[in-house]
This record gives C-alpha cells, sequence and structure tokens, in this order.
C-alpha cells in the first residue's frame, strides 16, 4: 500500500485525523526534510524514514516504490495540500510506483491565509507558481483574474534567483501589464506560527523582500457588495 498525505501548512495541528492515522500504522514515512520534520512525532520507532530533496527526490521515491512492492505500508507526505501545489511531487510518486495511488487531502496555506484575510473562495482565485516548467500561461491567468475583479491568493515561487517568482516580481509584473498600482495588497509569512504580516499596495510590495515561507493575496479593487437579504428594520418599541 502506498498513500499520498496532505500535511497541512507547517503545523502539525492541521494534519487531518485520517493523515495522522496512516502515520501512525506506517512502515515507511516518505518526504522532504522540512515535511517530515512536521510529522516527526506521529512517526512509529520502527518505522523506516527516506528523506529526500528536490535534487535525489526520483532516486528516493524509487526506494519507496520498491517497499510498496514489497508489501509495506508506505506514506508520502505532502506540505499543505496534494492538489494545491503538489500535482507534479504526486506525479513522480506514482511514476515511481508505476500506478496510480491514494491521496488523502490536507489543509493549505491558501486555506488558513482565506480565513485569516476573511476572503471567500467563490470570489478569489488561488494560483500557485510553486512549480517547474512554463510559468507565462500562469502570469497571463493571472493577469486576467484581477482585470475580472477577482481577489488572488498567490504562492510564489522562491528557487534559484534565475527563476524566482517573488511578491516583488510578481508585483512588478503586473505593473508591467498594467493592473493598478492601487491593488489592496498582503503578505502572510508562516501562517501557522509566529505569523508575520505585510498590507500595502501592488506599487508598494513591488519595492519589499520576504521569506520563502510567504503566501500572497492581492485583493480586488471593487470587492462584491453583499448578496445576502437586506437587514430587518428593528420593530418599534411597545412601550
Amino acid at each position: 500500500m502506498i498513500i499520498c498525505i496532505g500535511a497541512g501548512p507547517g503545523d502539525v495541528a492541521y494534519l487531518t485525523q485520517r493523515g495522522a492515522e496512516l502515520i501512525r500504522n506506517s512502515d515507511v514515512v516518505a518526504g522532504f526534510d522540512a515535511v517530515i520534520n512536521v510529522v516527526q512525532s506521529l512517526i512509529p520507532a520502527t518505522a523506516q524514514t527516506v528523506l529526500m530533496n528536490y535534487r535525489d527526490q526520483t532516486e528516493q521515491l524509487a526506494q519507496v516504490a520498491i517497499e510498496h512492492h514489497a508489501g509495506k505500508n508506505c506514506v508520502v507526505v505532502f506540505m499543505g495540500d496534494i492538489h494545491f501545489s503538489g500535482f507534479q511531487y504526486l506525479e513522480r510518486v506514482e511514476r515511481a510506483c508505476g500506478h496510480p495511488v491514494e491521496t488523502v487531502p490536507g489543509i493549505s496555506s491558501a486555506q488558513i491565509l482565506a480565513s485569516r484575510a476573511k476572503v471567500c473562495f467563490d470570489e478569489t482565485t488561488f494560483i500557485t507558481f510553486h512549480r517547474r516548467g512554463d510559468l507565462t500561461p500562469f502570469k497571463q491567468h493571472l493577469v486576467h483574474v484581477l482585470q475580472d475583479q477577482r481577489n488572488a491568493i498567490v504562492i510564489p515561487c522562491p528557487w534559484d534567483e534565475a527563476r524566482s517568482f517573488m511578491p516583488r516580481h510578481i508585483a512588478a509584473y503586473l505593473l508591467e501589464q498594467g493592473i493598478s498600482p492601487d491593488h489592496p495588497t498582503e503578505v502572510w509569512e508562516n501562517l501557522t506560527r509566529s505569523e508575520a504580516e505585510w498590507h500595502g499596495t501592488l506599487a508598494d510590495c513591488a519595492k519589499q523582500e520576504f521569506s520563502d515561507m510567504s503566501i500572497m493575496l492581492i485583493r480586488t479593487r471593487t470587492p462584491m457588495s453583499s448578496q445576502i437579504e437586506p437587514a430587518m428594520e428593528p420593530l418599534p418599541n411597545a412601550d
């Protein structure tokens, strides 16, 4: 058996009960170092831990696949939710195993941000740049999202300098595309820890530096008005 588990945004308190149960009953627990550190307290002493990074993930997942095909209970732990920004990693797991695998969703940093910032996903579009490959279609999609007067929750790309697309790069790109510099913008870091939050405009953001542990909210300049029924008039005082 092999199952991929979303471990939540950096805090074991946000791991689902189902995910925790699978880790406690596992023979093999695999994942990137930072993710394994989040769930370390749940890993059985008898379990084999397979750590990996961006450079050796293919080789390490091949080892996990061998254990899976040998009949061991294997879990691969993802940060956040698998289907928010981990789908390329999921593809690598399935390629190593040679077949589709079961997934257990987790809570993503985008969901935590929506809760903290009080934005509704019905009026918001989520875009992640935390991916390999050509970012151009996703950059263009972000422009269209803001032109359509929707909020945007954005996960930046924090890799090497030549490829990084961090909040200041995102803001600068949007300004170059003619997006208004007045969009209210927030950048949140370490959402589930001693969070730091920055508030300003898109123009201000283009001048700011943020850590790799950041997520961005660009608010629409024309928020949708409430569509619930009007508030009832208070009843006249019987006195």
